[in-house]
């Protein structure tokens, strides 16, 4: 499409910001700038507006991180460019959070809120969201399968944006801009190596540009191939072993062990060997260990290690972006993202055993006159071949996104519009080793309980075989009652979306008013299917699957919406634009909809300051996981508040009601009645750029955020039971209605059955201020400097779980800060880049402001002290990149890249855990991974 030949004269401010950010990505270009570039600037379309522009910076402050900022700063994905921003102050899942629900996605958020409260964006256009659930309960996009090498720029957009991107965008908005055009064949090969062993990785890209001999036809191709070693706990010293530099001595596993169940669940040993049998298990290191006041058992120091702490993975992208003029006003436009992508990675031994009480609870042996149980840990001896390298799971990602449409200008007019298509699927196999419950009790019982003799009580009666329990079994034995579980999951979004805008809608005294108005409609699927012997059994509650269930759920939605946004230039220094979107979803017969809408000012009193503002409503419609998530069953106890009351107790005075521990059976599911989460948000700042080569913007956001969802505790549907039927005032999170129905009594007011759905109860509220600095220093012969800083203080953070609950300090409660991932109150990201001829050599330094330490999270106090260590926090933590460039010749790039290069490593936090940890060091937060090297070559191929 013709560009429009509209241009505005820009202030200093622009000019001023165009240089800063222009001159870090231009390389040797930027020693030769001497003088202010042109007064004029087309207008362009940036992340936060849908009105093209001309000035730079807006009411919105955008973080615009180049393709040429992520190879110089080491980066090796999207998901390590946004992972490593001064916006992800919170913990995160990932490779390092073994048996976790998405341990083969990448993720991120902003600001400490929840990856799923962000949005992220493809082109403009909204990423498919990933099947499987973040922490199990929550949708959320992986951000793994975006190949970097075709990545023209990333746009950070914090605060809240649903009045111009709908749903999901609270804590702010990603949009990961994709090349659209090329010169000539590209070819890009980078291999990497860490120093302290494990995650070599090959990344290969290559992208080419065509067109027609007459300029209308256009198209960039472009695949990324990569493979990736996984790290596996042997190869670091902090995860090769339990903690050996605890404040506790080192303890070693319990591989071979007989519980107590008769004497307070002390150790019973029983290896007449004296684990002489099992020696050789876990490389050597299995023997005769003692816990001080339990007793003895068989198990090693070494188990930890067997597990992967950084994911393997082999993964191909391709990518395409075409147009097509079919006549000065009209284009066609097509994008087409794939991502093939598989995943692997082992959860290690501690997730790989077999013991009595998942089946009977205790069995009774008649020779010991007691209840016991058994407890056994295999080996990578008892795998055989290549030990756990050869069960680990893999998590097989198959997605796109496709997109067409065109796009052109009404005649001769100011209207331009744009009408598109956009389908993204994402489906998911996740291929899991599993232990097969009949199977694996069978063989037990065949080879080391016996025949069963009976019952005492609830309890079988066993006399078990100990000298066959203490002994190593063979690779086919463990085949037998071993394999692989298949779960299939998959979303889908369909999305029409038709955009009409006019920059120069009538002129007013500060410039031109600008109107851009947006209807769309379409579809939303999620489906999960697990591997039916996964599945609960209604009356057991158990699976095919030893020690593993999982829930399936699916359900689909229509959707629509309409935006405008309307730009007003009242006068030269001030500027006001207003939004509002109106956002429908169709749900079975019901609608869930909501209304948002901004209001943003910019006030330029001179030309080198900005002063910006914006006041606007959020939400996050109810995620089809949260609506459909399919019913699973459990057991647990409660205080019965009703029954009490007739026995004349009162909440909080029930300790000696007969009904203070009932046992009941419940149920949980998703909750098609739930209602969006709703934030109000607001930020203010400035920005002053005195010189052309010198920028500073300061903001300050704040969020309410109410209607968060959450998973209705028992006690409070209890609570809300008692408050009706006794005609009190309910000051529960259940409403009466749902009360009396969800709770199910029998004849005699016995509990039969509680039903725990998702409700909207809880709320947060933060507030942060951002820091952006941007410098270039010209040094003639010595070339240039450019500087760029980035910083955020979560200056308050609170969260209310239910209504009445006191505010929990998420910045200065350490369990809190645990328990929500909220674990930094500060973050901060500097990068200076010195150019000098074909030379540029950058250092990059990521900082990671205190966080509270293990002791102060296990005693919710900042004052505990045990054995020498001390409750408190964990001083700032810094790792540096730095990265050589060489431009060898006009189309050759040579890059050496070395990232974390002082091989900085968390392992000062071990003495803070006891000798039990496996993992002695925060893996939300920080890894262990070390130092790592790369050689990358660049290759322009000459047309």
């Amino acid at each position: 499409m013709p560009v429009s030949n509209n241009r505005l004269r820009r202030s200093r401010l622009s000019a001023a910001l165009c240089l800063v950010f222009l001159l870090p990505a231009a390389g040797t270009a930027a020693a030769q700038a001497s003088s202010p570039p042109a007064t004029d600037l087309d207008r362009v379309t940036v992340t936060g507006s849908l009105i093209p522009q001309t000035q730079v910076e807006t009411f919105t402050p955008v973080t615009v991180i180049t393709a040429e900022d992520i190879q110089a700063r080491g980066f090796t994905s999207v998901s390590d460019v946004l992972q490593q921003s001064s916006f992800q102050t919170g913990g995160l899942q990932g490779g390092q959070s073994s048996a976790s629900f998405t341990q083969g996605a990448e993720a991120a958020g902003m600001f400490g809120l929840d990856p799923g409260y962000t949005k992220y964006l493809i082109n403009g256009r909204p990423m498919a969201n990933y099947p499987a659930l973040y922490n199990g309960s929550d949708t959320f996009n992986n951000i793994s399968g975006i190949p970097v090498d075709l990545v023209d720029r990333i746009e950070i957009l914090p605060g809240g944006q649903s009045s111009l991107y709908g749903s999901d965008a609270i804590a702010g908005v990603v949009n990961v801009i994709l090349k659209k055009e090329a010169d000539g064949l590209s070819l890009n090969v980078r291999g990497g190596m860490f120093t302290e062993g494990g995650g070599d990785s090959l990344r290969v890209a290559v992208s080419d540009g065509f067109g027609s001999a007459d300029g209308r036809f256009a198209l960039l191709a472009g695949l990324q191939y990569e493979t990736r070693d996984p790290i596996w706990g042997t190869q670091r010293d902090l995860t090769r072993q339990f903690n050996d530099k605890g404040y506790t001595p080192q303890t070693a596993s319990r591989d071979y062990l007989v519980i107590n169940g008769s004497a307070r669940n002390t150790y019973l040993f029983t290896d007449p060997a004296n684990c002489g049998n099992v020696t050789g298990q876990f490389d050597g290191s299995e023997d005769l260990r003692t816990r001080p006041g339990l007793g003895r058992y068989c198990g090693s120091f070494l188990t930890p290690g067997y597990r992967t702490i950084r994911n393997g993975k082999d993964a191909l992208q391709g990518y395409a972006h075409a147009t097509f003029d079919v006549n000065d006003n009209v284009q066609l436009y097509s994008d087409l993202l794939t991502s093939h992508e598989d995943v692997e990675y082992a959860t290690g031994s501690s997730y790989t055993w077999w013991g009595t009480g998942s089946e009977y609870g205790y069995y009774y042996d008649p020779d010991r006159r007691a209840l016991l149980n058994l407890q056994r840990a295999f080996s990578p001896e008892d795998i055989g071949g290549l030990g756990f390298a050869d069960i680990m799971n893999t998590d097989r990602n198959r997605a796109y996104q496709l997109t067409f449409g065109a796009q052109g200008r009404f005649g001769t007019g100011e209207w331009d519009w744009d009408a598109g298509f956009t389908r993204t699927q994402y489906k998911l196999t996740e291929h899991r080793f599993a232990r097969f419950a009949d199977a694996i009790d069978a063989y037990f019982v065949s080879h080391v309980l016996g025949p069963r003799l009976g019952t005492r009580g609830t309890y079988p009666i066993f006399r078990p075989d100990y000298a066959a329990f203490y002994t190593p079994m063979l690779p086919s034995d463990f085949d037998s009652f071993t394999g692989y579980v298949d779960t299939h999951s998959e979303t889908t979004d369909n999305a029409l979306r038709v955009q009409f805008t006019n920059a120069t809608l009538f002129p007013l005294r500060g410039g031109d008013a600008g109107l851009a108005l947006v209807v769309e409609g379409g579809n939303q699927g999620w489906d999960y299917t697990p591997d039916p012997r996964l599945l609960q059994d209604p009356l057991t509650l158990k699976s095919g699957v030893w020690g593993q269930t999982s829930v399936s759920g699916s359900g689909d939605r229509d959707r629509y919406a309409v935006t405008g946004e309307l730009r007003l230039p009242l006068w030269n220094p001030l500027t006001v634009t207003l939004s509002g979107r109106y956002d429908a979803f169709d749900v079975a017969g019901t609608t869930i909809d909501k209304p948002t809408y901004s209001i943003g000012i910019e006030y330029r009193p001179i030309d080198t300051f900005l002063l910006r503002g914006k006041y606007g409503t959020a939400f996050r419609a109810p995620t089809l996981s949260d609506m459909f998530q399919g019913p699973s069953g459990f057991y647990s106890a409660n205080t019965d508040y009703y029954r009490c009351s007739l026995d004349g107790y009162t909440p909080g005075n029930t300790d000696d009601c007969a009904y203070d521990n009932t046992r009941f059976f419940g149920q949980q599911s998703g909750n098609p009645a739930l209602r969006p989460i709703e934030a109000d948000v607001w930020n203010v700042g400035f920005v002053w750029a005195p010189a052309s080569n010198l920028s500073l913007s300061l903001d300050y956001f704040r969020w309410d955020i109410r209607d968060e969802v959450d998973q209705l505790s028992a006690d409070q549907l209890l609570l809300a039971e008692y408050f009706c039927r006794t005609g009190q005032t309910n000051t529960a999170s259940a409403s009466c209605d749902n009360a009396l129905a969800w709770v199910t009594r029998g004849a005699s007011d016995e509990i039969e059955r509680i039903y725990t759905p998702k409700v909207n109860v809880s709320q947060q509220e933060l507030e942060a201020v951002t820091v952006s600095l941007n410098y270039v220093l010209d040094m003639a012969r010595w070339g240039s400097l450019a500087f760029n800083g980035n910083y955020t203080n979560n200056l308050e953070h609170t969260v209310t779980p239910l209504p009445g609950d006191e505010p929990i300090d998420l910045l200065r409660d350490p369990y809190a800060m645990w328990l929500y991932d909220a674990y930094a109150k500060t973050r901060a990201e500097a990068s200076l880049a010195w150019s000098l001829g074909r030379w540029t050599t950058t250092a990059y330094a990521n900082r990671i402001g205190s966080t509270p330490n293990y002791l102060a999270y296990t005693s919710n106090s900042w004052d505990f002290q045990t054995n020498g260590q001390h409750a408190g926090r964990w001083a700032p933590y810094t790792t540096w990149n730095l990265g050589f460039t060489f431009e060898a010749t006009d189309f050759l790039q040579l890059s050496l890249l070395a990232n974390n290069v002082f091989n900085k490593m968390p392992d000062n936090q071990a003495p803070n855990y006891p000798g039990t940890a496996s993992t002695p060091y925060n893996s939300a937060l920080y890894n262990p991974y070390g130092r790592s090297l790369y050689l990358e070559m660049r290759y322009e191929f000459a047309q």
